[in-house]
């Protein structure tokens, strides 16, 4: 198994810093997580319905036609592969590793393929695996080149697979309403934007042909009562969604400045995240891990992920603690010799 973020129990026992005095600024995951309420009794004492108010739900926060609500969109990036034939699948890098994983499992020929040159060698593939915005480097793909290259792959019966976990804060950019179209598959996740990342809920939206081949390898009741009952409470809760997509643009901006105000300008990242390329990042990162702040360090693109304070003591505890890096200074633009590098 591939490492993740928000490995505590491990740094805790690295560092020797006990469990509750940790800040885990690793994983991306909104600090300010939807309010669950009480959930009722039923919801655990019957079999799930997969036929339930979060279907409505569903169709009418993503606008998609059809979808399969799973385990968490790692579930969907898991199965996936096992649909197609052995193919030649071109993967974004840097990007989240679990997708080349899994499509290198299932037999495929998996291509690294940095963002700038997916255009070119699309033609070249039967499928691709992008994520937007990207995981770590927070790259944005318009929705109309997304829309090109899915044609492109489609009149080849090739397919276009788009992971957009960390949409939420933008929904504007998603392509989940052109899903009904052969050949294109969108993954979406209430584990970042709405915190809820211990629900284990995703979802994959596709044409109904592909749902159906999915959901026979997947099982019946792939999401509890509980987790159906909740999710379907915080897709509805609108008012809650504008209110902290506003927030996280702001906090977005803020720990830019932050970052920057120390020698740490991003050089990249999301609402959720900003990701930094630097030559100390190691360092950066095992720095920070002594002060019992948990960052998410990528060896392979020499680069580190803050996620965002939750609290105004955890941005002044993060403050604290990057005025205490003395060995950083400003530093030229990395080089790009890393960008065919997958992350997890």
């Amino acid at each position: 198994m591939l490492e993740h973020g928000g490995n505590l129990v491990a740094a805790s026992q690295q560092y020797n810093i006990p469990l509750s005095e940790w800040l885990d600024l690793s994983t991306g995951i909104n600090p300010h997580a939807w309010p669950v309420p009480e959930v009722s009794a039923a919801s655990w004492q019957h079999l799930p319905a997969e036929q339930d108010a979060l279907t409505d739900a569903t169709f009418a926060y993503y606008g998609s036609y059809w979808c399969l609500p799973v385990a968490g969109s790692q579930a969907a990036i898991q199965v996936i592969p096992q649909l197609r034939e052995p193919c030649r699948v071109g993967v974004i890098a840097p990007g989240y590793a679990e997708h080349a994983q899994a499509w290198q499992r299932a037999g495929h020929e998996v291509i690294p393929i940095a963002a700038q040159d997916i255009d070119a060698q699309v033609d070249a593939l039967d499928v691709l695996v992008v994520i937007n915005p990207n995981n770590p480097t927070g790259h944005r793909f318009s929705k109309e080149q997304l829309l090109t290259w899915h044609r492109r792959l489609q009149s080849r019966r090739g397919w276009l697979l788009v992971d957009e976990a960390f949409m939420d804060v933008t929904p504007e950019h998603s392509i989940a309403r052109d899903t009904h179209q052969a050949g294109l598959i969108v993954l979406r996740s209430v584990g970042k934007f709405f915190g809820l990342a211990g629900a284990r809920c995703g979802f994959v939206l596709a044409e109904k042909t592909i749902l159906q081949q999915l959901r026979e390898l997947l099982g019946p009741w792939s999401l509890s009562g509980p987790t159906r009952e909740v999710v379907n409470r915080a897709l509805r809760d609108r008012a809650w969604q504008q209110k902290m997509r506003e927030r996280l643009i702001e906090d977005q901006s803020r720990l830019s400045a932050l970052l920057t105000r120390h020698h740490l300008a991003p050089t990249g990242g999301t609402a959720l995240f900003q990701w930094l390329q630097h030559r100390e990042a190691r360092h950066i990162h095992t720095a920070l891990c002594e002060q019992g702040i948990l960052t998410r360090y990528f060896e392979h693109t020499t680069s580190v992920r803050f996620g965002l304070p939750g609290t105004d003591p955890d941005w002044q505890r993060l403050e604290t603690a990057l005025r205490s890096l003395r060995f950083i200074h400003p530093q030229r633009k990395p080089a790009d010799k890393n960008q065919n590098a997958t992350v997890v």
